[in-house]
């Protein structure tokens, strides 16, 4: 579970509801003061929110990026079926996030946007990417994926994701956070409890379940996503043992794509480091931004 150090946005970032085709969903907006040089779309993983790249909002609206970090459907303050999975299968968020990349070039985007995913959010930025097909105009200008590997995730992390999934299914949503915070280090279980425990409160079980059990089946799809004339950049901590770091060094290189590992950072480099996160992805972007029409990073 990421930790971000608020929930309360700084000077300069707005909360705003995203209004698109299919459904509106709530956000986070960092804008730049001037001319953008393009703009970021950030989906959070697993439990988390848009929340959880608070830290990374301003650095790269400082840099020129306008940066919008949103909730998912059924995610913390976007509203979502409760009791039904079926509206959260993985092609379905993959539709939303197309929605939200639409919404955005419509609300003044001057170009297609970048597209980060974090863990889980990683395989749903893919499957939305890959949506998109080789032959039709780029919905996206690059491909970001943080701390989110080639397939499903490491054995240990399917057994803790099927313990949580088993759990909703038979207890509150407060009850499964008492049982977290029971599993959690004291130290990691009191940082920011009231907020993290509003939030996981706010999720809709469903979700949970339904993304839980695909973080547990996820096939590799890695080699569809290498076809694909995208500019890639993967992104983790030093340590992962959601998907451990010789994966995600495979999949980069599967991919062809920038690799970038953050030192002194594990699962949610956005949270554990974020100005050395945040200035490797601005690095990453301005390359691309420079390369156009080039074959660098593609």
């Amino acid at each position: 579970m990421s930790r971000p150090p608020t929930f309360t946005p700084p000077p300069g970032v707005d909360a705003l509801r995203l209004r698109t085709a299919r459904g509106d969903f709530a956000a986070l907006d960092a804008r730049p003061a001037g001319k953008a040089k393009g703009t970021v779309l950030l989906l959070p993983g697993f439990t988390g929110s848009k929340e959880d790249f608070i830290a990374l909002l301003k650095p790269l609206a400082d840099a020129g990026y306008r940066a919008v970090s949103v909730d998912g459907r059924g995610q913390y303050e976007s509203e979502g079926p409760t009791d039904d999975e079926l509206p959260y299968a993985q092609d379905e968020l993959a539709q939303d996030v197309l929605a939200q990349a639409t919404a955005l070039t419509q609300l003044g985007a001057e170009a297609t946007p970048h597209l980060l995913g974090h863990s889980l959010g990683g395989l749903i930025a893919r499957a939305a990417v890959l949506r998109t097909g080789t032959h039709q105009a780029p919905t996206f200008a690059s491909l970001t994926l943080m701390a989110s590997g080639p397939a499903q995730i490491a054995p240990s992390q399917q057994a803790r994701a099927k313990m949580l999934t088993d759990a909703l299914g038979v207890l509150s949503m407060d009850e499964a956070w008492a049982a977290i915070q029971a599993m959690d280090p004291p130290e990691e279980a009191d940082l920011d409890g009231d907020a993290l425990r509003t939030r996981w409160l706010r999720h809709s079980p469903a979700q949970l379940i339904a993304t839980g059990k695909q973080l547990c089946v996820e096939p590799d799809r890695v080699a569809e996503l290498a076809a694909l004339p995208l500019p890639k950049h993967v992104i983790s901590g030093e340590r992962d043992d959601t998907w451990p770091i010789p994966w995600l060094d495979d999949m980069a290189a599967r991919l062809h794509a920038h690799r970038t590992v953050i030192a002194g950072a594990e699962h949610s480099p956005n949270t554990d480091r974020p100005a050395e996160t945040a200035a490797a992805l601005i690095a990453f972007w301005d390359r691309v931004t420079t390369s156009e029409g080039s074959n660098e990073y593609r």
